[in-house]
């Protein structure tokens, strides 16, 4: 192989000059969102979606598959907390039992103090396959 410094110049048949910031380009997340909408639409071509909005075709299939797997897998919701005071159970010698009570679409689940992890387990995946 030869040096490439010892070898005689060539003309320059293509030169392509970038412009701007350069750098990772942003999109915001409504641009964002017109562009997955258009490649997601049906008979759509991502990689003339991708050409036509300046990015690589596998950059779009990145998103269209997050897009995709969030849809699967929605995000965990926050649920308030009511701290309520301890009210009297009829229970022998006046005991008290801390108790965890939620309440999901009209019906009351009441997990006592002491519960094991199995039952919980099996509570929150009940709660979980009723969404």
């Amino acid at each position: 192989m030869v040096d490439p410094m010892l070898e005689p110049p060539r003309p320059v048949r293509r030169l392509e000059v970038i412009t701007g910031a350069g750098g990772r380009r942003r999109w915001s997340a409504d641009e964002k969102a017109r562009i997955l909408e258009e490649a997601m639409a049906p008979g759509a071509v991502v990689s003339e979606v991708a050409r036509r909005h300046g990015m690589s075709p596998q950059h779009l299939f990145t998103w269209r598959r997050q897009a995709k797997r969030e849809a699967d897998d929605p995000p965990l919701a926050f649920t308030p907390v009511v701290v309520a005071p301890d009210v009297p159970q009829p229970t022998p010698a006046d005991c008290r039992e801390a108790v965890i009570e939620l309440a999901v679409a009209g019906a009351v689940i009441r997990v006592p103090s002491g519960a094991d992890g199995a039952t919980l387990a099996l509570v929150l995946q009940t709660l979980k396959s009723l969404r």
